[in-house]
């Protein structure tokens, strides 16, 4: 890595990228983190399914409208203030989650985590913008990497704690990382040049929007427990297009609906990165409830199991990394979708009496095919879009991923409202098979070349 006409500024590029690494990984490792966690916190807080499926998408819908506020911020008033105002809003949640007297307070310091958060990665792929030249779009998508294997790495390292420390231990967990960030950005990151001449506009209205339209697609895939709301469809569907046609309009918009409508096949690889994600993240949030609860395994031993996702995915990633630059992305990614329908089918294949090295290769099975999707989907998009538009496409497809993540806490709420059991595990296996499916025609949409588009040829 080379720094770009900026020697002086930044004497170590690597430790410079180091910083944005481990600020990254803190988003989506608290997000899955939490998920073995969740029935120590709903015995002791005494919780319903429609609870936890509450504190889980709070922090979602709250990641994914500041996850495109951030890179304004930080584009306005200095990436490196925004980066490290993100670090003190996670010290300051992590230090006073552990001690939440009730589900309420709970909510809010993982609400304050999730703004902490939101803020690591937009401001951190534009100091990595500003700084890093060469082989930038290679550290771009090692923070992709990162980032989904912290995701799926954050159950197995609760899982091992919490049985020794309890469900607090896993906010405690954030401050080795934060601490080593801080330094190595105070130390590595430039300070931010003078922006006093840009003035900042704010879309309140659009804000509100697409917070409200959030909430409603919600509050309308939770309400399905009790039956097909009508009023809560149409309620969502006329909020989306209010937003949609208001943003149109903006000059300076909370997001930029025109780039996605002049770039459908950009809009659909968001699409399947919803659907990748709402698989990962259905079973990243039910398995451990399941495995605790119905297999009665401990928080120790459910974690482990969890490994068999997260080990593979891992696994898998460096391997569809390279077949994608020697075949392109369509063979890697059907691959993927293919191998992602047969492990979700095979889920039904499992029940309370199962063998453990039965689950636990069903498991793997799954993990094998998130680690080909999701590498393969976001270096997919990066090959589309031009550098210019890179900062953009980058916050837009974290803020997809929080969609997905809406979607399967929505989906865990209603499937295990009735209770955790064999057949609610079916019945969301039944969902995920479907979305599994329709992963496949988005793939060969994408994938499919065009003269001024050659998506099948790797792009580095």
């Amino acid at each position: 890595m080379s720094v770009r006409n900026n020697d002086n500024l930044v004497k170590y590029p690597k430790l410079l990228v180091a910083a944005i690494v481990l600020g990254v990984v803190l988003n989506p490792l608290n997000t899955t983190m939490i998920t073995v966690a969740l029935p120590s916190i709903q015995h002791e807080f005494q919780l319903t399914a429609h609870d936890i499926s509450l504190l889980i998408s709070s922090y979602f819908i709250v990641s994914a409208i500041f996850l495109p506020l951030a890179g304004k911020f930080s584009d306005h008033y200095g990436r490196k203030k925004i980066f490290l105002s993100g670090l003190i809003l996670v010290s300051i949640s992590s230090l006073f989650a552990p001690l939440s007297p009730n589900l309420m307070f709970l909510i809010g310091m993982r609400t304050i985590q999730a703004i902490g958060t939101s803020a690591l990665f937009p401001a951190g792929i534009g100091i990595v913008r500003s700084y890093i030249d060469k082989n930038q779009n290679r550290v771009i998508a090692t923070l992709a990497v990162f980032s989904t294997t912290s995701a799926a790495l954050g159950p197995t390292i609760s899982g091992l704690l919490i049985q020794y420390a309890g469900w607090s231990v896993i906010f405690y967990v954030n401050f080795p990382i934060i601490i080593t960030s801080a330094i190595l950005a105070l130390v590595c990151i430039p300070k931010d040049s003078s922006m006093a001449s840009q003035h900042f506009k704010w879309d309140l209205l659009g804000i509100i929007l697409f917070g409200t339209l959030l909430s409603c697609w919600m509050m309308f895939f939770q309400s399905l427990e009790n039956g097909f709301n009508v009023g809560m469809l149409v309620l969502s569907i006329l909020t989306s297009l209010l937003f949609y046609y208001y943003e149109k309009k903006k000059k300076e918009p909370f997001l930029n609906v025109v780039f996605l409508a002049k770039n459908p096949k950009i809009s659909l690889v968001y699409i399947q990165f919803i659907l990748v994600t709402l698989v990962f993240f259905s079973l990243i949030l039910s398995m451990p409830t399941y495995l605790q609860n119905v297999i009665m395994l401990d928080s120790k031993s459910a974690g482990i199991m969890l490994l068999s996702i997260s080990l593979f995915a891992m696994l898998m990633t460096p391997i569809a990394t390279r077949w994608i630059e020697k075949v392109g992305f369509r063979i890697p990614l059907m691959f993927g979708a293919i191998v992602g329908i047969l492990g979700v089918g095979l889920l039904f294949a499992f029940n309370h009496t199962s063998d453990l090295l039965w689950v636990f290769t069903v498991l793997s099975i799954i993990g094998i095919s998130n680690g080909a999707l999701s590498i393969g989907t976001q270096n997919s998009l990066y090959s589309i879009v031009s550098k210019e538009q890179s900062g953009i496409s980058s916050g837009l497809l974290q803020t997809s991923r929080f969609i997905g993540n809406i979607l399967a806490s929505s989906l865990y709420g209603v499937m295990f409202a009735s209770g955790v059991n064999d057949a609610n595990k079916n019945a969301i296996s039944f969902v995920l098979l479907i979305v599994s499916c329709l992963i496949i025609p988005a793939i060969l949409f994408i994938t499919k070349r065009d003269k001024g588009n050659p998506i099948n040829e790797y792009v580095e």
